[in-house]
C-alpha cells in the first residue's frame, strides 16, 4: 500500500494499491454513492458492499454527466432521502463523475463529505486529487465548479484492467504531463512497455504522478500562482474538446496540446521538448482530429480558465520540469497552430460549431 498526503486544512490521504473497493470505510452515517451509467457493474456492488449507502445515483458516461441538468438531477436525489450535513457524497469513476460529485458535495447543503475513487488512469493522476470540482457549459470546459477538496482517496489499481487500452493511454497524458511539468523520470516510464495495467511496477509509477499534483495543490490549493502549471496543454485541450462538442477525449485532447504548448515554448527561446510530446502522441495513438482552424480554436483558448483581466496565459516550459505562465501573442499563437496542424494531420477545412 502506498499513501501520498495532500497538504491543507484538513490534509488528506491518497491510498493506492490492489483490492481497495471492497475495504472502503468512512465516518458516516449516510452515504450517497454517484456513478457512471458504463461502470462495470462489479465495481458499483464492491463499493454497495462496503458503505451500504442511503441512495445510488447513476449519471451519464464521461463528460456526457458534467451538465448543470445533471447536477441538479443529483442534487435532487440527495434532498430526496433527505441526506443531511453529516452525510458523505462519495464519487465512483472516471474524472468527469469524481467532478461532477465533488461539485455536487461542495454544493448540498454549501458542503458535505466528499470522497473520490477513480476508476481509470486520468481520474487517478489528476481529476480525484486537489480538490477541483465542477462541470462544463456549451461555452467551455469547467466554466462552473468549486474548490472542495476531499476527505480522502482511495486509488485501486485493479480497476485499470477493466479499461480499454486506447482509454488508459489517454490517461497516461496527464501522467506524461506531470513528468514535463516536475518529474522528468515520469517520461520513460510512461512510454514503457511495462505501463499496463497488473505490471507490479505500475503502482509506484500512479503514486509517482499522484505525488507531483499533490505537492503541487499543497502550495497553492486554489490556483493563485503555481497550480496553474498543472493545466500544460490544457489551453488548446479544453479548446478541442468544446469546439468538437466532447468528441475528442480529454486525454487525447491533452496530448495534442502538450504538443502544441511545446511549440509555443520553443517559439518563445525555451528548449525544444517537441520531441518528447511527439513521442507521446505517437504511443497515445490519438484519433484523427476533425477540420479545424485557428479561428475556430481561437474563442475557445480565450475563455480558457487561465485567462485575467489581462488576456490568456499559457503554461509553457523554459526546459523539463521549468514551466511558467506567460501571455503569448496572437502572431506567435498562430504560427505555432500552423506547425501543430501540420505535423498533426490535414485538417485545413473550418469547422462551424452549433
Amino acid at each position: 500500500m502506498l499513501k501520498i498526503e495532500v497538504g491543507g486544512a484538513p490534509s488528506y490521504i491518497v491510498e493506492v494499491g490492489s483490492g481497495l473497493l471492497t475495504r472502503l470505510s468512512v465516518p458516516h452515517k449516510q452515504v450517497a454513492l454517484v456513478y457512471p451509467a458504463d461502470l462495470p457493474p462489479s465495481f458499483v456492488a464492491q463499493v454497495q458492499a462496503a458503505l451500504s449507502p442511503a441512495v445510488t445515483v447513476e449519471v451519464p458516461a464521461r463528460d456526457g454527466c458534467k451538465t448543470l441538468s445533471v447536477l441538479e438531477g443529483v442534487l435532487s436525489k440527495l434532498a430526496q432521502v433527505n441526506l443531511t450535513r453529516d452525510s458523505a457524497v462519495v464519487g465512483l469513476g472516471g474524472g468527469a463523475v469524481t467532478d461532477l460529485a465533488g461539485f455536487a458535495a461542495a454544493s448540498y447543503l454549501r458542503g458535505v463529505a466528499y470522497y473520490p475513487v477513480p476508476t481509470t488512469l486520468l481520474g487517478m493522476v489528476d481529476a480525484a486529487v486537489g480538490g477541483k470540482t465542477g462541470v462544463n457549459l456549451p461555452e467551455g470546459k469547467n466554466l462552473v465548479g468549486a474548490f472542495w477538496p476531499p476527505r480522502h482517496v482511495w486509488v485501486d489499481v485493479d480497476t485499470l484492467a477493466t479499461l480499454p487500452p486506447a482509454t488508459f493511454r489517454e490517461g497516461a497524458a496527464e501522467a506524461y504531463k506531470h513528468g514535463l511539468i516536475a518529474n522528468p523520470s515520469l517520461l520513460a516510464r510512461v512510454l514503457s512497455p511495462d505501463f499496463v495495467p497488473g505490471h507490479p511496477s505500475l503502482p509506484q509509477t500512479v503514486a509517482d504522478a499522484i505525488a507531483v499534483k499533490a505537492g503541487v495543490v499543497t502550495r497553492d490549493l486554489t490556483e493563485q500562482n503555481e497550480r496553474a502549471y498543472l493545466n500544460f496543454g490544457h489551453t488548446l485541450a479544453h479548446a478541442l474538446e468544446a469546439v468538437t462538442h466532447q468528441a475528442v477525449p480529454h486525454g487525447e485532447a491533452v496530448g495534442y496540446g502538450m504538443h502544441y504548448a511545446a511549440l509555443l515554448s520553443r517559439e518563445l527561446g525555451g528548449q525544444d521538448l517537441t520531441d518528447h510530446t511527439r513521442a507521446f502522441l505517437k504511443y497515445q495513438q490519438p484519433k484523427a482530429l476533425p477540420p479545424l482552424t485557428f479561428e475556430d480554436v481561437q474563442p475557445y483558448m480565450a475563455r480558457d480558465k487561465k485567462a485575467d483581466a489581462e488576456g490568456v496565459r499559457f503554461v509553457l516550459l523554459h526546459d523539463l520540469a521549468r514551466p511558467y505562465l506567460a501571455r503569448v501573442p496572437e502572431e506567435v499563437l498562430r504560427r505555432a497552430f500552423e506547425m501543430w496542424r501540420k505535423e498533426v494531420g490535414p485538417i485545413t477545412s473550418p469547422i462551424h460549431p452549433t
